[in-house]
């Protein structure tokens, strides 16, 4: 680490013409007043990584800012010359609610102008979804947004797509990294503007896209014969507000109703702890709304719109939470069942799921003979697949655990958008056949088996949690459990050496993906455990999958507690309670 002296002279760096005033002199108090925060903001470089950005705003080598921001974009833009030449280089760009995303996404375009490129920047915020729709519209080379996810507030984030609307994957994201961090001075941004290269956009694009998301409806009738279905929807102060009310409006749904103080466009995101649809805080003032006046479902989508939670009601007439596994069971079933209902098959359709996604993904591909690929978590491998894909099969759909879907490949990264019309047209079908969608879930797990799934973080800071964390994956690889909550492990699957080994005979296999620092146990009783640091928070996760027969309605609640103590279970022979 830097020693203090260090941490001053490069702060001092920041005081030159080349800074703004702002900057310069946030930089000066925190030289005279701050010297936690000083280390903090310097004591090194924001790293570019395979996901791009993300960081506290602020000035500083550390910190979200013009400047930080403006290095990712000058290496992005020569990485674009590198691999497509000089001439004729499109982007898009775009930008969520949260604070300075505006003037990020506009430095961003101005830069990209800046070095001859056509920018298509959005006219205001706009959901993730739609900057990867808009990429492959406008048959752009790249293209990026400015957004923290569900980050908190003072965060802000930078992620960089490629020609196809996927975020970059390899080769070209360690080339992206590679010309990113060969910019290591201000003086290297093309910071001067040629306004006439950049064209805003706006509600064409909106309309192109919502007609996509349309497209992928299976069942309009059913839509319009209920079109009353009562839907509570929140954006929690971001993008979703756009987009998916008018979605939903045009899959005939007209009994929709959102939360006005969640509709108001914030980055402090004042009436939640955390803008984020896994936590049920995030959808209290949804679902009390939906309790008084009579609601079916709840929706809501994190800043972006890539992500969605869901409350439905159980035959207490309660609000239930989903999880992401849940949602995409739910979502995954219904397009495979319809169809097979409405002879849609061609004999070429797959799904995705990552590799710690629930296993009942599997099981109802398998019983559709639909191929179920696993890939590495994150949705840029989705988009990976789907590309080496293209003209040999189609993709119909696929999600992840972390409330991640995407219904059709008009866009190749997680999109709420799509996936909240088309949760709403399952609603729609369900009750047509005398059904709630609870009913829906639990037919699913009466056929297949009941899945219950528990992730847990381990978080572990700065440099002597990085440590431990990485003793932990290698004391897991060095001398694996050979039993764990009284079940022996019969498979473990390691992604850094992709060998598959069978625990019980010895026998190995080769795991067909790219290397990843994940490691995975199977247990006699079907439980699977999957661990891996997380690649942009210093934490480890812990995956539990565990499952049992279900055999009838009235035992749902009952094997329910059985599962969940079964994983208690493993959680405490793993010594992670």
């Amino acid at each position: 680490m830097l020693s203090l002296d260090q941490i001053r002279s490069r702060a001092r760096q920041w005081l030159s013409p080349e800074f703004n005033e702002e900057t310069r002199e946030e930089v000066t108090e925190m030289l005279e007043k701050d010297e936690k925060k000083l280390v903090d903001a310097f004591y090194q470089d924001l790293e570019f990584g395979t996901g791009g950005l993300r960081g506290i705003m602020g000035a500083g080598t550390n910190r979200m800012n013009i400047y930080t921001l403006g290095m990712a974009t000058q290496g992005l833009s020569n990485y674009l010359i590198k691999t497509f030449g000089d001439t004729g280089i499109r982007v898009a760009v775009a930008h969520d609610c949260r604070n300075n995303s505006r003037y990020f996404a506009e430095t961003a375009a101005d830069i990209f102008s800046a070095n001859g490129f056509e920018v298509f920047l959005f006219e205001d915020l706009r959901p993730t979804p739609e900057l990867s729709f808009a990429i492959r519209h406008y048959r752009c080379n790249s293209g990026v947004v400015i957004t923290a996810s569900h980050n908190p507030p003072e965060y802000n984030g930078y992620k960089a797509y490629w020609d196809d609307g996927g975020q970059v994957v390899p080769p070209h994201d360690k080339g992206v990294i590679d010309e990113v961090r060969k910019i290591t001075s201000v003086s290297q941004i093309r910071f001067d503007s040629k306004k006439d290269k950049i064209k805003i956009i706006g509600k064409e694009t909106d309309q192109l896209f919502l007609d996509e998301i349309l497209k992928i409806s299976i069942n309009p009738e059913i839509n319009r014969k209920h079109s009353e279905t009562g839907i509570v929807f929140t954006p929690i102060h971001g993008t979703g507000g756009i987009l998916v009310p008018d979605a939903l409006r045009l899959y005939g749904f007209s009994n929709v109703h959102t939360v006005p103080e969640q509709d108001i466009t914030d980055g402090n995101f004042p009436t939640v702890k955390s803008p984020n649809p896994e936590e049920p805080a995030a959808l209290s003032m949804a679902i009390d709304k939906a309790k008084k006046i009579g609601a079916e479902i709840v929706m809501a989508t994190d800043p972006d719109a890539d992500r969605l939670g869901i409350a439905l009601r159980n035959p207490q007439d309660e609000f239930i939470l989903l999880n992401g596994n849940q949602t995409a069971v739910l979502l995954i079933h219904y397009i495979l069942s319809q169809y097979k209902a409405k002879n849609k098959y061609k004999g070429n359709e797959y799904i995705i799921k990552t590799i710690v996604t629930t296993d009942l993904m599997d099981k109802i591909a398998e019983s559709y003979n639909v191929k179920c690929y696993n890939v590495l978590t994150g949705f840029k491998y989705f988009a990976e697949l789907i590309r080496e894909l293209e003209g040999k099969e189609k993709y119909i759909g696929g999600g992840e655990e972390s409330y991640g879907f995407l219904p059709g490949d008009y866009v190749r990264d997680k999109d709420a958008v799509a996936s909240c019309a088309l949760f709403a047209e399952m609603a729609a079908f369900a009750k047509e056949n005398r059904k709630t969608l609870f009913d829906q879930l639990t037919d699913i797990y009466l056929e297949y088996g009941l899945y219950r799934e528990k992730l847990i973080n381990l978080v572990r800071k700065g440099a002597e949690g990085a440590g431990e964390i990485k003793a932990m994956m290698a004391g897991y690889r060095s001398n694996p459990p050979k039993v764990i909550n009284n079940s022996p492990v019969v498979k473990m699957n390691d992604y850094s050496t992709l060998v598959s080994t069978n625990c019980l005979t010895g026998e190995t296999g080769k795991i067909d993906l790219a290397k990843s620092d994940v490691v995975q146990f199977f247990l006699q009783d079907g439980s699977k455990i999957s661990v891996r640091p997380s690649g942009t928070e210093p934490k480890i996760k812990f995956y539990f999958s565990v499952n049992a027969p279900l055999v009838s309605a009235d035992r749902l609640e009952a094997t329910e507690k059985m599962l969940d103590e079964r994983i208690s279970g493993i959680i405490a022979d793993m010594k992670l309670a």
